[in-house]
């Protein structure tokens, strides 16, 4: 009890307050794009989501808490165990797994749904950490540049198969950004050939292909410039509603509650859509409000990333950097019709039971990177 004292009193509480505060108005935010839907469509409570969200949070408490409690020191024994954990667990789901959206994502538990892609991103940030703070010194040899590279491929190639290619996608930038913050010349010289071969034997499948790898309704997401002359697909129909809903909020919106394009204009408007609904509920000057805290998390863990005393600790903190970031662009860009759909939920704000308890186990670990700064400057 003493020790779990002496770390919350050593948490990042400007960190600790807003998150706290953006998952309580994600959760009212989630009852309010969810009740309609629920209620109308499945016939269940108006407060199905509402709850199942809130035990998710809770189970999340927990995940938080023992992170917190956790000495980075001690990952060394673990990462490599967690990230083949994850693994079988993707293979699992590739051989039984439940489908859901035209993806075969996740694993069914019978009270509940388990996304294990959404915990190898979290794996491969604690891999990648304890590997380079563990390598740093022999990174002069090809194999210990390309041994971490081979494990995270065969996870990511696992996740596109779904096919989940938002996902993927996150996967892949993530990496790449982790992987390139490390002091090493070597590295980052290797991971540009790597990326200019990637891309070429991709772009040159696709070419060939005419495309025919991807399912039709992938392509249908790169046409996602003027989506309201396609209203009757699928991605026109949803960003459209989409602008919709961002025309009706105006700067100062509708009143909670009282959005329109949540009575099924947008489907699942809870999750991937959520946005969208705030700012028709509470307006542009909310929807801005919001990013401005996006920014002030980032910033944030980017400078406990930038305080940490060793290596381990700051990969940690700025590949969960790099994991928020990436999510809340991704959904933004895909929601405001600048980029194609991907399906990938908005941290603190979407409805997900794997996402909500990757993002606070996230969290922990950025928190427990700036507990053992300050015990250490202490000391």
């Amino acid at each position: 009890m003493k020790s779990l004292k002496n770390n919350l009193s050593k948490l990042d509480k400007p960190l600790l307050i807003c998150t706290v505060v953006f998952f309580v108005f994600g959760l009212i935010m989630i009852q309010s794009a969810s009740a309609t839907e629920s209620y109308m469509r499945y016939g269940n409570s108006p407060y199905m989501y509402f709850f199942k969200q809130l035990i998710h949070l809770g189970a999340g408490i927990f995940v938080f808490f023992f992170a917190i409690s956790f000495p980075t020191k001690k990952y060394r024994g673990l990462a490599l165990v967690l990230m083949y954990i994850c693994i079988a667990l993707l293979v699992y789901v590739k051989v039984n797994g439940y489908v859901s959206n035209s993806a075969q994502s996740w694993i069914n538990l019978g009270f509940a749904t388990l996304q294990p892609s959404e915990f190898f991103k979290i794996a491969s940030i604690v891999y990648l950490a304890v590997y380079f703070d563990k390598n740093k010194t022999k990174l002069d040899s090809q194999w210990y540049r390309i041994k971490p590279i081979l494990l995270l491929f065969i996870g990511f190639m696992l996740v596109v198969v779904q096919p989940d290619l938002g996902t993927a996608s996150i996967i892949l930038f993530m990496c790449v950004m982790i992987i390139f913050s490390i002091p090493s010349k070597q590295m980052k010289f290797m991971m540009y050939k790597m990326l200019l071969v990637a891309v070429i034997i991709v772009g040159g499948v696709l070419v060939a292909t005419n495309g025919s790898l991807l399912r039709s309704y992938q392509l249908s997401r790169f046409e996602f410039l003027n989506p309201c002359d396609r209203y009757k697909e699928d991605t026109g129909y949803q960003v459209c509603n989409s602008f919709i809903a961002f025309n009706n909020g105006g700067l100062t919106g509708k009143g909670i509650g009282e959005s329109t394009q949540k009575y099924l204009y947008l489907p699942e408007a809870y999750t991937d859509f959520i946005f969208p609904i705030i700012v028709e509920e509470w307006g542009a000057i909310v929807g801005a409000l919001l990013i401005m805290m996006y920014a002030f998390i980032l910033i944030r863990i980017y400078l406990i990333a930038k305080r940490a005393t060793n290596l381990r600790g700051s990969m940690i903190a700025y590949g969960v950097f790099c994991y928020i970031l990436l999510h809340i662009c991704v959904n933004l860009v895909g929601v405001m019709g600048l980029a194609p759909l991907t399906g990938v939920p908005l941290p603190f704000l979407s409805y997900g039971g794997s996402f909500a308890l990757s993002l606070m186990l996230a969290l922990g670990l950025v928190q427990r990177v700036a507990i053992e700064n300050k015990k250490l400057l202490k000391n």
